[in-house]
């Protein structure tokens, strides 16, 4: 494959796997947050942590633990198995399932500050209308959050792209399936071909930097200092 297609195709794959990762992580992430931000329960500090993790496990024992967990003695394998979905490591699914448990606190985390940041007023004057706590919910709560939303998303998005450790132990480093532009860069390192890796590379840079310039420009809440 010509290097010019196998990096564009590799660009590609990148943006679908952040769109698709992202969305998710806002429908799966939002409950999480909201219970965190609002229980009172002792299981809390558990649940919190485990979401956290990511944050400070090497990528690679991530990875490593989730191989497993998706292989043929897994019981994520045996369950996509039985469901007739076949097993999820080295493919895309497998890429998407690994990348949300990664960027799961980067969604996780703005959401639930931007929750805790409301207080318990606004939704007391919501009920005082009448207003169920699922309606308090959708009305209230996540209008006055959308700060925290615009973060995790951006985040999410961002760090999905930039992931390298666990989409290789996971998806490998197969053309038009699981090479991502972190793992193309790897490659074009390995093979001694700089200057392909310096395109990739400084396209990643400004893709940063963008990314955290429209967090800190666009972002009502950091722009007022919240």
């Amino acid at each position: 494959m010509d290097s010019a297609v196998a990096d564009l195709t590799a660009v590609w794959l990148t943006l679908k796997l952040a769109t698709v990762v992202t969305i998710l992580l806002l429908f799966i992430g939002t409950p999480i947050a909201w219970w965190l931000a609002r229980t009172c329960s002792a299981l809390k500090g558990i649940v919190g942590a485990v979401v956290a993790l990511p944050l400070v496990l090497p990528p690679t024992v991530l990875g490593f633990y989730l191989l497993v967990a998706m292989g043929p003695q897994g019981p994520l394998g045996q369950l996509t198995q039985s469901l007739g979905l076949g097993l999820l490591p080295f493919s895309f699914p497998g890429l998407v399932v690994g990348s949300v448990f990664y960027s799961l606190p980067f969604v996780v985390q703005p959401i639930q500050n931007a929750f805790e940041a409301i207080g318990e007023r606004p939704l007391e004057v919501a009920a005082t209308l009448r207003a169920g706590p699922w309606d308090a919910f959708w009305s209230v709560a996540v209008p006055l959050a959308r700060p925290g939303f615009i973060t995790g998303a951006i985040l999410g998005f961002a760090h999905t792209v930039g992931e390298f450790g666990i989409v290789l132990m996971i998806g490998g480093n197969i053309p038009d399936k699981t090479r991502v532009v972190s793992v193309q860069i790897y490659d074009h390192v390995e093979a001694m071909e700089y200057a392909q890796a310096h395109w990739l590379a400084g396209g990643m840079v400004l893709f940063s930097f963008l990314v955290l310039m429209a967090l800190y420009t666009f972002n009502p809440a950091r722009r007022q200092g919240a």
